[in-house]
């Protein structure tokens, strides 16, 4: 991978961060409001889905056969990447404090080493290791959890689980696209998430509950389909096909180690839009975040293998014995 290509990459993931961390603060307000988590992140879900539609078929230009290609792709980032991770978290946090399931949740890049280590049977570098350490810690100064609450096992088993699909995620990001364009991999991992919910939701299983009152937001009373665009287009449509778009780049490691910056920008709305304290320890933490992923990408660049042209990437598999897919070497 050239440099500026992963440049770029990093460019794309952090816009996606940036507005992944838009949900928080405009689905606070909604939940408030009457919502149940559930039914919020279905109706987001579906959203987004939609909104992408008209560009992914723009993109797939009548080759229906790249998206059958990528079903299986399509079926893992819709059950696994979208319905499964943020039904396990919000599970998660009617039992644990949100900071500790957050943090658990976003440990999946320390997982996704493991992964690679265990697949390729090469330790990680010292940089990785280092840059492990020092973005973690940032992350815990970010969340700073207080420890409040009792340890509930079951709690912290859904957290974990959601944080093995968290790293799920991006393994399904991160592989060949075989001609399926990343937004058409968003939009339609989306509605089927969406599809997934919503059944979900049916059965009774979790709380399932809108409201169309106004919400508080901005200083005043708001329709309640203004957080919904806004989570929608932002921060589910265009987060969702820049991270996949970014994870493609730079494989599934350096874009989950970069989506950390999520959390980051999370706590810096929270603090903007709805006043809640952002303090020193939270600057500190984002800045380690930042110096973790520096460490990260400095191993990326000493290891990167020459990619394939694209043309011969997507029309047939890497089966030499001692290849390694993109993800594998992420």
């Amino acid at each position: 991978m050239k440099r500026s290509q992963t440049s770029l990459g990093l460019l794309i993931a952090v816009i996606s961060a940036a507005t992944f961390g838009l949900s928080g603060a405009f689905v606070k307000p909604l939940l408030e409001s009457g919502w149940s988590p559930a039914a919020a992140v279905t109706v987001r879900a579906f959203t987004g889905g939609i909104v992408l539609a008209p560009v992914a078929i723009l993109l797939l230009r009548g080759r229906w056969s790249a998206l059958w290609r990528g079903r299986w792709r399509v079926l893992g980032m819709g059950l696994v990447g979208v319905a499964a991770t943020q039904l396990l978290y919000f599970a998660a946090i009617q039992r644990i404090p949100v900071s500790t399931a957050i943090l658990i949740e976003y440990i999946a890049p320390l997982l996704l080493v493991a992964i690679a280590w265990a697949r390729t049977r090469r330790p990680p570098k010292a940089v990785v290791i280092i840059g492990s350490v020092v973005a973690v810690s940032g992350l815990v100064m970010v969340v700073s959890p207080d420890g409040s609450g009792g340890i509930d096992p079951l709690g912290l088993t859904l957290a974990i689980a959601a944080m093995v699909g968290c790293a799920a995620f991006y393994l399904i990001a991160a592989r060949p696209s075989d001609g399926l364009p990343p937004v058409a991999l968003a939009s339609s991992g989306l509605l089927v998430g969406g599809v997934a919910l919503a059944l979900v939701g049916a059965t009774g299983l979790v709380p399932f509950q809108v409201s169309f009152a106004p919400v508080n937001l901005f200083g005043g009373q708001t329709p309640w389909w203004v957080p919904i665009l806004v989570i929608g287009v932002f921060a589910t449509a265009i987060a969702y096909a820049a991270s996949i778009t970014a994870t493609e780049m730079l494989g599934s490691r350096l874009a989950s180690f970069t989506g950390l910056l999520e959390v980051v920008a999370a706590t810096f709305y929270a603090w903007l839009l709805l006043g809640e304290n952002l303090g020193l320890l939270q600057f500190v933490g984002g800045a380690l975040i930042l110096v973790g992923i520096g460490f990260v990408r400095s191993e990326k660049g000493e290891v990167e293998v020459v990619a394939e042209p694209a043309d011969e990437r997507d029309s047939a598999p890497d089966t030499h014995p001692g290849s390694l897919t993109q993800s594998e070497r992420n």
